[in-house]
């Protein structure tokens, strides 16, 4: 019979194998650890995640960079309320033309609510006294100069009423009135109480109105441009229209005032649709008071 093989040999054999089992499964381990590494789509998701945040205040561009607002204007069309199909013309217009509603005419509540149901605003248009009127021609709630202090406040309470929501006024006529500056204190008084804001219709060059509601610390602001003193003249209304564009991108901001004329409204609704390309943008008068 041979030798037998000694038994220090058997337990060396199998130290073997399991060593080699460990470098394989450990070559395994390496290769699969460095193909997911290097493959794409994990190669993508580390860039992704471990790219910068955006810097703080900077904002994407808008998309429609054709449309560059340069300059803004406020319109108000006054003298409404004896008529509604005017102010549904003006409410049926895309931008927000602010809408004058006179005192207690026969369509001053309901011109006043619709327009709240269009997000449109309302100033109250309150009649004041003119230089020169026609006899016996006075507006509903007109104040006058030869009114007692209590028939003034009185009056201008019952003007405010009338035109429900309004978020401020401005005056119709009054280019006697508005350079009384005791008249003036009293209106301004109760707008401050009401929290309304003034814009000085301008009707005369030596208003004090406008002065007066600064003093009070009333917002307030002045037209700038009368839109058609010639409100049968198209031409002239458009001559105005260019004119407001015109201050507006002088200032940065311009005040425009005019009536329910049908040429006024048609020339505006002609203008309106060209503002996109003058970089105009039309707010509400609440917006340029200060």
């Amino acid at each position: 019979m041979g030798k037998q093989a000694t038994p220090a040999k058997r337990p060396r054999k199998r130290k073997r194998n399991r060593y080699d089992r460990i470098v394989f499964w450990g070559i395994i381990v390496a290769v699969v650890s460095i193909t997911l590494l290097l493959w794409s789509p994990f190669h993508k998701a580390k860039k992704i995640t471990g790219s910068k945040p955006p810097v703080a205040g900077k904002q994407r561009e808008p998309v429609d960079q054709e449309r560059k607002i340069t300059a803004v204007v406020a319109i108000v069309i006054d003298d409404l309320g004896q008529d509604m199909k005017p102010a549904q013309d003006l409410l049926d217009l895309p931008d927000r033309i602010t809408l004058g509603v006179m005192p207690h005419l026969p369509f001053s509540k309901k011109i006043a609510e619709t327009a709240h149901q269009n997000g449109r605003e309302v100033l109250v248009h309150i009649p004041m006294e003119a230089k020169v009127r026609a006899e016996k021609r006075f507006s509903p709630g007109i104040l006058r100069s030869d009114m007692t202090p209590m028939e003034f406040i009185s009056t201008v309470k019952e003007d405010l009423d009338s035109v429900p929501g309004a978020a401020g006024t401005n005056n119709h006529e009054g280019s006697s009135l508005t350079e009384n500056r005791e008249a003036m204190t009293f209106l301004m008084s109760e707008l401050k109480a009401r929290g309304l804001f003034f814009l000085d219709s301008m009707t005369n060059a030596k208003s004090a109105a406008y002065t007066v509601a600064k003093e009070f610390g009333l917002k307030s602001a002045r037209r700038d441009v009368f839109l058609d003193n010639d409100g049968n003249n198209p031409a002239a209304i458009r001559t105005q229209l260019d004119e407001l564009a015109r201050k507006a991108r002088q200032n940065g901001r311009a005040i425009g005032i005019g009536h329910p004329h049908p040429a006024t409204i048609t020339e505006l609704k002609k203008w309106l649709a060209t503002i996109d390309e003058q970089g105009i943008e039309v707010v509400p008068v609440s917006a340029l008071v200060k």
